[in-house]
Formats: structure tokens, C-alpha cells, sequence
């Protein structure tokens, strides 16, 4: 596949990730949504969706690999090359920054709603007022939106959460089709890639909220970071380098175990 291929196909289709997959995050999150309170089986199943839809659209396009990770796994494996790898990098960050742009557009009502707010702000901050970066250096009340953060701040414990987790989805991916004469499963493949997304959330994505991909977290934390949201407290940028190393570890390790085990 062409050069231009590779970086329409894997923007287009990782905004479309973003988009519906923050896009729940932000129906069961915000104020003055239909969706509020929906709870983890609503995002769990949402972000499910989203790597369908993604795929779905753009499989024949770039191979829809959607996440750093997959691509990693893959040239390590053998099926993408290497001078490939940074174009794809580059044009899934690009699409993850431009899906949580067109959640906030989607969204721009409830985002106000909920950050102007007194009891959003007060449960947040514990104080009368907007919300002080001193007071919330570390993630404001809509990061969650955008970003995955942990239940418990344990550098250790999250990054191996991640990299377990990771390691599951890329070698789900990279097996796909060994009883097949090895030609793969074509499009059924973006289905069970994403009851996989499914399973992961499921089992677990309760310790980090499961990014098992590094644009998912990077490209929507820079999004917080720059969008004139009213109130939004800090990115938590302290953290932001867990959900990238964590799952681009998961997708080596998931690439070497395919060729040790199964190639």
C-alpha cells in the first residue's frame, strides 16, 4: 500500500476510534447528557464498537492498525515493514488529536454544562469556586473524557497492567487466522478484534482504564491540554507516560511471542 494510503487510511480511521470511543466517555461523564451514569458496560462495549467502526472503514485502506502498538507487534512479527512504522505512528496521533477535537465539538454544550458547574467543581476540588490547578494538578474533572488514569498510582502495578493487556489484544490480532491457511479472517477479523477490546475492559481494565494503545491516551491528553475548556484542571501529564510505554512493551513482547510460538 502507498504512502498516502497508509496515512489516510490510519487517520481517518483512529479519529472515528476517538471519536466514538471518547465520545462514551463523555455520554456516561458529562452533565446534561442522555447517557450519564451509564456505567463501565456502556464504555467498555462503546470502545468495542468504536475499533469495529474504525476498522470497518478503513481495513482496506492501510490495514487499519489504529494503535502504535498493533504496528509495532506487527513489524516485529514480520507483516508491515519497518520504514513503514513512523508514517503510521505519525497519522495515528494526527487522527487521535483530530477525534477528541469533534468530541469536544459534539459535546461543547455538556463540557460547559459540567464545568461550570458548583457541585461538579466543589466534588472536585473540595472548595467553594473554579478549579485551581493547585488544587487539581494532576487531572481535572473531564481528563477521564479524554485520558485513562489509574484507581490506585502504583507506577509499577499500571504499567504491567498495561503491558498484560496489550500483549493479550496484539497477539489476539496477530493470531487471527492460523486455522485459516494462514490468509487471515478479512473483515471478520475487525469483529473479533473488538469482542477482544470487549474482553480486555471486561477483565482488565478496571486498574488504568485500559488504553492498550498509545495515541488513544497521547493524542486525546495534548487535545485536553490546548482545548479552552472552561475550568478543566490539569492533564496529568505525570502520568501520560504509562499508557504509552506500557502498551508499546505489550505489543513487542506480543510481536516475539508470535514468532517464538506460533511462526
Amino acid at each position: 500500500m502507498s504512502s498516502s494510503d497508509i496515512f489516510i487510511g490510519e487517520t481517518i480511521g483512529t479519529a472515528v476510534l476517538i471519536l466514538l470511543g471518547a465520545g462514551v466517555c463523555a455520554a456516561v461523564t458529562l452533565k446534561r447528557s442522555k447517557a450519564r451514569d451509564a456505567g463501565w458496560l456502556a464504555v467498555t462495549f462503546g470502545w468495542g464498537f468504536a475499533v469495529l467502526t474504525g476498522a470497518y472503514m478503513v481495513g482496506g485502506v492501510s490495514g487499519a492498525h489504529l494503535n502504535p502498538a498493533v504496528t509495532l507487534g506487527l513489524a516485529i512479527e514480520g507483516g508491515t515493514k519497518w520504514s513503514d512504522v513512523p508514517l503510521y505512528l505519525v497519522s495515528q496521533l494526527f487522527g487521535a488529536m483530530i477525534g477528541a477535537a469533534l468530541v469536544w465539538l459534539a459535546y461543547y454544550g455538556q463540557f460547559r454544562a459540567h464545568l461550570t458547574d458548583p457541585e461538579i467543581l466543589n466534588a472536585h476540588t473540595g472548595e467553594e469556586g473554579m478549579v485551581d490547578k493547585a488544587a487539581a494538578p494532576k487531572a481535572g474533572p473531564v481528563l477521564g473524557v479524554f485520558s485513562t488514569g489509574p484507581e490506585i498510582r502504583n507506577a509499577v502495578q499500571n504499567v504491567v497492567t498495561e503491558i498484560i493487556a496489550t500483549v493479550v489484544l496484539v497477539l489476539a490480532i496477530l493470531t487471527q487466522g492460523l486455522n485459516d491457511d494462514g490468509n487471515g479472517l478479512g473483515t471478520l477479523g475487525a469483529l473479533i478484534t473488538a469482542l477482544v477490546v470487549v474482553s480486555i475492559g471486561l477483565s482488565l481494565g478496571g486498574p488504568t482504564g485500559y488504553a492498550i494503545n498509545p495515541v488513544r491516551d497521547l493524542g486525546p491528553r495534548i487535545v485536553h491540554a490546548l482545548l479552552p475548556l472552561p475550568n478543566k484542571g490539569g492533564s496529568d501529564w505525570g502520568y501520560a507516560w504509562i499508557p504509552v510505554v506500557g502498551p508499546l512493551v505489550g505489543g513487542a513482547i506480543a510481536g516475539g511471542l508470535y514468532n517464538l510460538a506460533f511462526a
